[in-house]
């Protein structure tokens, strides 16, 4: 185990050899490596960040539960493996499968965010786990694309995947640019996207620095793009982070028809930007908008329906005999974990059955809604 400069207190990290490629994990350095895997909670970060987002929450909860935080490849301190996107998200999630394997961890409670939504949403089809937490996650269907029954608006995916990403962004990724000098700077990205607007933290050095933990090589973070006769002229390629939500390659709405269906968690905020029914980072909403010209309208392009989609899948999830609860935050943006990790933590708590010592107290919400076959 090691120690970084960017690990709060109490935080370790450690390389774990896999069959598959090097995974770095964040861990707990007094936790217990023999506790069961039903008081096991195993974090999923998601796009364009690592681990070390989840120092906070990893602090918090309790001793009794042993907490693990895994970097995806290409980010973080894992290997930067190149990922085929037409597998979806399964490089992600059988990595993370390889990972828990190799630490002798069967069927734990997963918690992912954003695309690590997509991830232990994956992971969840193929492999047992005891629940998910899903905070803000990409759609069932992908990001990018589609109607709201999930159905691709082309066959070549225009407008998503590898060929939406700013490149002024992804250079200052590369450059690991710390500034706030412009709108496309990750620092101004975590302000404007991440986190609802006037939020503020005084570990943000830290969330940015994950930021730049993102591998910008070749088969990493954007992916690729073809040329679509399809506006905005590009569609998903084959390689690449952004590809692997293109929705002609990923899908979990199979959740629903699990035989054996663990329990849900859906933790999201009314002022995300990111995923959101009118997302600023989906090209056909800012087509909408005119910041990106020749929209060919609502018919043809229209903007994702996101949080309605997996609200639709859920609630198919839930009539098919799984239990959901969702926790939906007033002036919450993409980050709930950070901004409000009070109600978050007893969120987590409560839904993965935790009986130990007395759970803090958080201030009381009305937003929490349990919908079940029942």
């Amino acid at each position: 185990m090691t120690t970084q400069p960017d690990l709060f207190d109490g935080i370790v990290a450690r390389t774990v050899a896999t069959d598959r490629l090097a995974v770095n994990v964040l861990l707990r350095e007094d936790d217990d490596p023999t506790t069961p895997a039903d008081r096991t909670v195993v974090l999923v970060h998601g796009n364009v960040s690592s681990a070390l987002f989840w120092q906070e929450i990893m602090q918090d909860l309790p001793g009794d539960v042993r907490v693990i935080a895994v970097d995806l490849r290409g980010f973080g301190g894992s290997e930067s493996l190149p990922i085929d996107a037409t597998r979806g998200v399964r490089d992600f999630s059988d990595d993370v499968h390889a990972t828990l394997e190799a630490l002798g961890v069967a069927a734990p409670h997963l918690v992912g965010w954003s695309m690590g939504g997509g991830v232990v949403m994956q992971y969840a089809i193929d492999h047992p786990v005891a629940s998910l937490t899903l905070q803000a996650p990409v759609s069932p269907y992908g990001f990018g694309g589609t109607r709201r029954d999930g159905s691709r608006l082309t066959d070549d995916d225009a407008g998503t995947g590898g060929g939406g990403a700013n490149p002024d962004f992804v250079q200052r990724l590369t450059d690991h640019d710390t500034s706030a000098d412009a709108q496309t700077s990750p620092r101004s990205v975590f302000r404007s996207g991440y986190v609802a607007p006037g939020f503020e933290s005084e570990h943000e050095d830290a969330w940015v620095a994950s930021m730049l933990t993102t591998s910008t090589a070749t088969g990493n973070y954007p992916g690729d793009a073809v040329a679509s006769e399809n506006w905005p002229g590009f569609g998903a390629g084959r390689i690449g982070v952004l590809n692997t939500m293109a929705p002609g390659y990923f899908n979990t709405s199979g959740i629903v028809g699990l035989a054996v269906k663990p329990p849900v968690l859906w933790v999201h905020g009314d002022a995300d930007a990111i995923v959101s029914d009118a997302s600023f980072f989906d090209l056909n909403h800012l087509g909408a908008l005119g910041i990106i010209p020749g929209w060919p309208g609502a018919d043809a392009a229209p903007a994702q329906e996101m949080v309605s989609q997996t609200r639709d899948v859920l609630e198919a999830y839930a009539a098919g005999g799984g239990e959901v609860t969702e926790l939906l935050l007033p002036g919450v943006g993409h980050s709930p974990h950070l901004e409000r990790p009070a109600e978050v933590r007893r969120a987590l708590l409560s839904h993965i059955g935790y009986v130990g010592r007395p759970v803090d107290p958080a201030p009381p919400t009305e937003t929490i809604v349990l919908r079940s076959a029942d």
